[in-house]
């Protein structure tokens, strides 16, 4: 049984760069193109990545499907006419079914800007607490900065958490190989949770 759990976890791993991999590699293209422009919202920004994910030839090979403004299901909410538009939602969903097990793993974007201190606000209100109240689960932030400075803004983000007495949450640069701008915060009620920071600022 145990080799089983260990099977199924490095499956999910190997999943998750995956994920990491499409969507930091549709950043890529999409940046070289100059395509998104830094007056976009983020659902804009959102819907080109994923144009570029789906023209990806490894997310074939990778077999992972993906959408975007994905409904979350809430047993919660009263089936009556119009409760679909009260479900919560995430930017973007990808998942792969293998072995008769489906995986998925979700992305929560936020635009971003060094000067725009209620954006800022937002990405920690409805980006971070999104994912420690468990609103959102199995998934990362990712943050479109669209003007300033990327040092900058992360250090913003951490003035605010601070305010709010969170210093232990701030986020913390770590290394990955795909790409530079990836933090880390930990969180009581979750643990990790990752943020990938794409830079647009100088499109």
């Amino acid at each position: 049984m145990a080799l089983n759990k260990d099977i199924i976890f490095a499956f999910r791993k190997g999943f998750e760069d995956n994920c990491y991999q499409l969507l930091i590699e549709a950043f890529n293209s999409s940046a070289t193109e100059k395509i998104i422009q830094t007056d976009w919202d983020e659902n804009d920004i959102t819907s080109e990545l994923h144009k570029h994910i789906n023209s990806n030839p490894l997310r074939l090979k990778f077999e992972i499907s993906s959408n975007v403004e994905h409904h979350l299901p809430k047993e919660t909410i009263e089936k009556k006419k119009g409760f679909a538009s009260k479900l919560p939602r995430i930017d973007l969903r990808l998942s792969r079914i293998s072995s008769m097990l489906e995986y998925t793993y979700y992305f929560e974007a936020k635009n971003l800007k060094e000067k725009d201190s209620a954006l800022k606000r937002r990405y920690i209100d409805t980006g971070i607490n999104s994912f420690t109240t468990k609103k959102y689960e199995n998934g990362s932030l990712v943050g479109y900065l669209l003007k300033g400075d990327l040092n900058n803004t992360i250090q913003g983000i951490n003035k605010l958490l601070k305010r709010d007495g969170r210093s232990l949450e701030y986020l913390v640069e770590k290394r990955i190989q795909k790409h530079n701008n990836y933090y880390e915060s930990e969180h009581k009620e979750i643990g990790i949770l990752k943020h990938l920071i794409f830079d647009f600022s100088s499109n």
